[in-house]
């Protein structure tokens, strides 16, 4: 396997650019200028909201923590941002023509979807495949586009967000069919009267996920997510380490989607964790495969970039966790390719020979 190559300086200054300017138009969209921003103060914490006047009173909305510095520079400048579609398409043109990867146009117009009716302004976080599309221009580096392949959008949110966060979508099922009309509800198995995903007739799936609350007990059985638009989320083990502090970045399409993702090194890490609890069917053993992939891929990117030491950080909090984890880790790093285990040693400090005699701590 090759190895990973940073992009052009003016490519990767060109992806910041337009992430900055994709966030800016959605908060333009989000918030009006008749609206204002008001602090309210959540169990020790202040958060954004923003009110805005309708015939009725004034109608709510949440915007975002205090602390989030992109958040409340936005405030601060909200009757300064101006919109400019038209350059913002010519600059995603320009970044896909240089080799940075975009999700295929249904994906993407889910996303947008999505995007549009709140979801990521209710810190929800885009995960999977696409989401891992997202890093070659977060990074700066190139990503072969077949790790990227996927038949299905995944999205996640904190249950204890959306419990307190005191907004909500519009109704999910709605969203995706404005994109397509075919889109029904697919009851989740141990509770019919909940939602966890959406799928079209051609088997486009459309998932909502959060992590699991303490205990096992909540594992297989689906969450109720007020803030999601009527939909439930399926609980699942470890998805608290993947959507811990997400960064934002722009998913390229049309004009740029500004998204939530997990951090990088934790998508990494995370996905060393799940290769190994996949099913041994084909299906199963397929998936592992490019779960590993895309492991590899991330810590060579991450090491390419002199990211190391961030890498290290989340491997030996994942490590921290307990035997489970480790022994996740431990099984998947035997099966992963030597470019990735070659990094991830580097970025540890260790012999890539100790890599397959248990999991340093």
């Amino acid at each position: 396997m090759p190895m990973i190559k940073e992009i052009d300086l003016i490519y990767r200054t060109m992806f910041a650019e337009l992430a900055q300017r994709s966030l800016d138009a959605q908060f333009h969209a989000d918030f009006p200028l008749e609206g204002r921003f008001v602090t309210v103060p959540v169990k020790g914490r202040d958060y954004w909201y923003f009110d805005l006047p309708t015939p009725n009173g004034d109608k709510r909305r949440y915007v975002g923590p205090h602390s989030d510095e992109e958040i409340t520079a936005r405030v601060n400048t909200h009757k300064q941002i101006k919109d400019n579609i038209k350059e913002r398409r010519r600059m995603v043109s320009s970044l896909r023509r240089a080799g940075l990867p975009g999700p295929d146009p249904f994906a993407g117009d889910i996303t947008k979807a999505l995007a549009d009716a709140g979801l990521f302004r209710l810190r929800a976080v885009l995960i999977g495949s696409v989401a891992f599309g997202t890093y070659a221009g977060l990074l700066g580096v190139r990503l072969p586009s077949s790790a990227m392949q996927t038949g299905d959008a995944d999205f996640a949110q904190d249950f204890a967000i959306s419990a307190e966060v005191g907004d909500s979508l519009p109704p999910v099922l709605e969203v995706l069919q404005s994109v397509d009309p075919g889109f029904r509800a697919i009851p989740h198995q141990s509770d019919q009267a909940k939602v966890v995903a959406f799928v079209n007739v051609k088997g486009y799936r459309v998932e909502f996920l959060t992590s699991n609350r303490g205990s096992d007990e909540y594992t297989g059985k689906p969450s109720p997510m007020p803030a999601l638009g009527g939909a439930s989320a399926e609980n699942l083990r470890f998805l608290d380490y993947l959507i811990y502090e997400p960064v934002r970045t722009v998913l390229l399409h049309r004009e740029g989607v500004s998204v939530l993702v997990p951090a990088p090194e934790r998508y990494a890490v995370h996905k060393l964790i799940v290769a190994s609890r996949r099913l041994t069917d084909a299906l199963g053993r397929a998936k592992a495969d490019k779960d590993r992939s895309q492991a590899s891929l991330l810590f060579e990117a991450l090491v390419e970039t002199r990211q190391g030491d961030v890498l290290a950080d989340a491997y030996e909090e994942a490590c921290a966790r307990g035997p489970s984890w480790q022994d996740g880790i431990a099984s998947s790093l035997s099966r992963l390719p030597d470019s990735g285990r070659k990094a991830l040693a580097k970025a540890l400090g260790v012999r890539i020979e100790d890599l397959g005699n248990g999991v340093p701590l």
